[in-house]
């Protein structure tokens, strides 16, 4: 009888995969042991492993150049990271060793720029893509990176407000020696008929792009009108509702292109999903062809040469690369039929977007995956009952190992690596108090050997305490 949880996966699943595999019951991700990971560090414990944030970065860069041949698209595809993502300093520097742009979203980015800057991160040349609704800070912020010689920062209009402060800033700071200004503007995009609003709150609307351009920009010698905007918040999926708004901004930058000649760039957002099931079957190489040739198709039938295509990924670049590790305290049978395994940090504090918007991750035992399965909840310590995980994103219930005396089970949430931390109010005050755990950082040498780093401590008492004003 197969009644083993290795038997459940196996079944279930096409199993072992790239990142994860097997060995004597216990879980390898990316040919890392975590047991022995879980044994020098413990737990509840935060993982962050480098070469995947990388590898994501040159996947994409293929997939599109690949899409690029095979459409015999004219223009070039460029990558820009979206730093709100994850703003860690490793998750940057990894990132960073790949050629890539940035995309900033406030006002403190623009100071993270000039500190990349600072340790010869980045150079001046570097594109930087600021979107978000501005307050003059940081529209202040991003003149200085001009006025610095950041002759590539693009601040991307998302309201016509934007352009009047911009303007103020510019005559009160004077010009930098990078010339004209390069600016975009962001299309307030249609959202799906299930959205509790029908328009995005980001951007500009459609019918408004071209006479604004016309009226504010086109004769202003300070500005070079460079990009398009594009973004939809349900991200980059194989739907009538993506394509049909692909199209109308395709078809806006058309408009464009015809009365602004040094428009050249088409800013697609980002959208590419991250795997939060072991099922899951996305065809990324598809998706990235298909773009570029409903874009070139266009462009043809309008008689426009194809825009430059940029990409702001986050999660895609960081969100596998990151995984958080608990250990089981204890079993809790609350009626006939609900099995509760209680973890040892909280659902709300670590992982905020399984309670804030019904995230589902990859959930996996670290150990006895030789030992018999049920069905259990699982719930967090906080005394608020919106801490616990439920279900898997394949299916609405989840099965981990039976619980073995006088050896605890440890289990894993991988692909965890974006907006997690930020969310949580990292280095904060946590829900209850429940302290941020420890976080290391895995790397391979040069041998192909793993290294692990601390850095940081689970949070302290004392830390909390202090912010609180004891």
């Amino acid at each position: 009888m197969r009644n083993k949880y290795y038997d459940l996966i196996d079944q279930t699943f096409e199993f072992p995969q790239d990142e994860f595999r097997t060995e004597d019951g216990e879980l390898y991700f990316h040919d890392i042991p975590l047991m022995e990971i879980i044994k020098q560090y413990g737990t509840p414990l935060k993982i962050t492993y480098l070469p995947k944030i990388s590898s994501q970065i040159q996947r994409a860069k293929r997939m599109f150049n690949v899409a690029i041949a095979k459409t015999d698209y004219k223009g070039s595809y460029n990558y820009c990271y979206c730093t709100k993502s994850s703003h860690f300093s490793f998750v940057m520097e990894e990132a960073l060793k790949n050629d890539i742009n940035l995309e900033t979203s406030s006002a403190f980015d623009i100071n993270l720029i000039q500190e990349l800057h600072s340790q010869n991160l980045i150079g001046k040349d570097k594109v930087i893509v600021c979107n978000g609704f501005k307050k003059e800070q940081y529209i202040e912020n991003i003149v200085d990176l001009y006025n610095d010689g950041f002759c590539n920062v693009i601040p991307i209009l998302d309201n016509k407000n934007e352009y009047k402060m911009l303007e103020d800033c510019l005559k009160r700071n004077g010009n930098s020696g990078c010339g004209q200004l390069k600016i975009g503007i962001r299309i307030a995009s249609e959202e799906e008929p299930k959205f509790d609003f029908y328009t995005s709150r980001l951007g500009i609307r459609y019918n408004d792009i071209v006479s604004f351009y016309e009226e504010a920009i086109k004769d202003n010698a300070r500005y070079s009108f460079k990009m398009l905007h594009f973004f939809i918040n349900t991200g980059i999926r194989d739907t009538a509702y993506y394509w049909n708004e692909l199209s109308k901004c395709v078809n806006v930058y058309c408009d464009l292109k015809q009365v602004c000649p040094e428009l050249d760039s088409l800013n697609i957002g980002g959208g590419f999903p991250i795997k939060s099931s072991l099922a899951a079957t996305y065809d990324y190489e598809y998706m990235a062809e298909e773009i570029l040739a409903q874009i070139k198709n266009i462009c043809s039938n309008r008689g426009v040469e194809e825009p430059n295509i940029f990409t702001e990924f986050g999660s895609f670049t960081v969100g596998e690369s990151g995984a958080t590790l608990y250990s089981i305290l204890d079993q809790k049978q609350q009626n006939d039929r609900e099995s509760w395994y209680m973890i040892d940090s909280s659902f709300i504090t670590t992982l905020p977007d399984t309670w804030g918007i019904n995230q589902r991750f990859i959930m996996l035992p670290i150990n006895h995956w030789d030992c018999e399965y049920q069905r259990v909840f699982l719930g967090g310590l906080t005394c608020d009952s919106e801490d616990y995980y439920n279900a898997d994103s394949h299916a609405n219930a989840i099965f981990l190992p039976k619980l073995q005396k006088d050896d605890p089970l440890y289990i894993g949430f991988f692909h965890t690596g974006a907006y997690q931390e930020s969310l949580g109010g990292y280095g904060g005050i946590q829900h209850c108090l429940i302290p941020a755990p420890k976080h290391i950082i895995i790397d391979k040498d040069e041998n192909g050997d793993y290294t692990t780093k601390l850095f940081a401590k689970e949070q302290s008492h004392k830390s909390m305490l202090k912010i609180l004003g004891y």
